[in-house]
This record gives C-alpha cells, structure tokens and sequence, in this order.
C-alpha cells in the first residue's frame, strides 16, 4: 500500500482552517529539543506504539500525520501504522527541515546533531579506524569497514537503518524536559529579544 504524503504548506493550511490535527514528532527528544513544529507531540520511532496512539485518539476520522528530519523516519512510522492495520496515516514531504525552510511556525530549542549526522559520523568513523587497523596492526581489521559499507548497502535498500535506531536510544540523544520558544515564521525569541538565528 503506497503512502500517503502531504507538504508542509498544506499541513499549514488545514490548521489555519481550524481543523483539528494531530502530528506526532518521530524524531529523538534531543532533535525535538532544537527545533519542531509548534504543534508537533514527540514519540520517537523506536518508542512508537502504533496502536496505543490510536486507542488515545479523540477524533479517529483524521489523519495522524508524521513528521521527522527529513521524511524518512515519518515513513518509516507510516508503514509500521500500516502494518498493524492503521491506514488513515500521513507523512509529511521533506520534514520539519521543510517545515522550516517554508517559513511556516517552530518552536526552537538548543542545537543538537541529527541523527542522520549522527550515522555519517559514526560510519565515517568506523570505516576510517578499521583501515587504519588493518594498514598498521593486522589485516583482518579490514573486516570492520567491510562491514560498515555491508550495514549501509542493507540500509539503502530497506529505507532502514539499525545505526540510527541503535544511536537514538543513547543517552545524549534523551533530553529532560524543558521548555522552549514559539517561534512564528522562522523567528527566535531569546528572552525579550528577537533573532533569526538561534540562542546558543
């Protein structure tokens, strides 16, 4: 079943209408923290129970609408609604970094690294010391980069990621609760103070 997918100024638009929405934030807390939509609710992927969220709707006969980075993991998160028998789901194109980019209202916290960053880091650097391994200390290090580049060729082809999943659940990646700052078309608010760029 294909996926249903909506852009971030026709998300907008519903909302301006009055309607009633409910997006659900598939991002780590530490990524919700440094930017989200205004009215985004946070539920990382890997804590997402598809059907617990869907027994603690209020009004079923709207879309549950998805959100992420970029739009990966809000697809991910529609497919597993689809899976359990959930189909009234949508993702948002391009993701809150669309979102942002159309100038359309966040809410904007500390800044953090994303988890896709997080991966490339990660990879990169796991590729980059299993070489080195295996030019200076033995040959069979060679079996680590090889199983990197293994890991990224499963996760091209699956649209998964077990690096991601395995780096959101890290303790950098949880933040605690804390409040942040509405911001409408792209603006920051420190204190009593308005910026376009964030507050360190």
């Amino acid at each position: 079943m294909s996926i249903t997918t909506i852009y971030p100024k026709q998300l907008h638009e519903i909302v301006q209408a009055g309607q009633d929405v409910e997006l659900i934030d598939v991002r780590t807390p530490f990524e919700f923290r440094e930017i989200h939509v205004s009215f985004a609710r946070n539920v990382p992927l890997d804590q997402l129970d598809v059907a617990k969220l869907a027994g603690a709707r209020k009004e079923a006969s709207y879309p549950l609408y998805f959100i992420c980075q970029s739009g990966g993991r809000g697809k991910q998160a529609c497919e597993k609604s689809l899976a359990a028998g959930y189909t009234n789901v949508v993702n948002v194109e391009g993701g809150t970094q669309a979102w942002d980019q159309a100038a359309l209202p966040v809410v904007r916290g500390k800044k953090a690294i994303s988890l896709e960053r997080q991966v490339r880091i990660a990879a990169g650097s796991l590729v980059l010391i299993g070489s080195l391994l295996s030019y200076f200390a033995h040959p069979y290090w060679i079996a680590l980069p090889a199983f990197v580049g293994a890991g990224l060729l499963f996760s091209g082809i699956t649209d998964t990621c077990g690096m991601g999943m395995l780096l959101a659940r890290m303790p950098w990646n949880q933040v605690p609760n804390e409040p942040a700052t509405n911001v409408e078309a792209g603006a920051t608010t420190c204190g009593s103070k308005s910026s376009t760029t964030c507050c360190g």
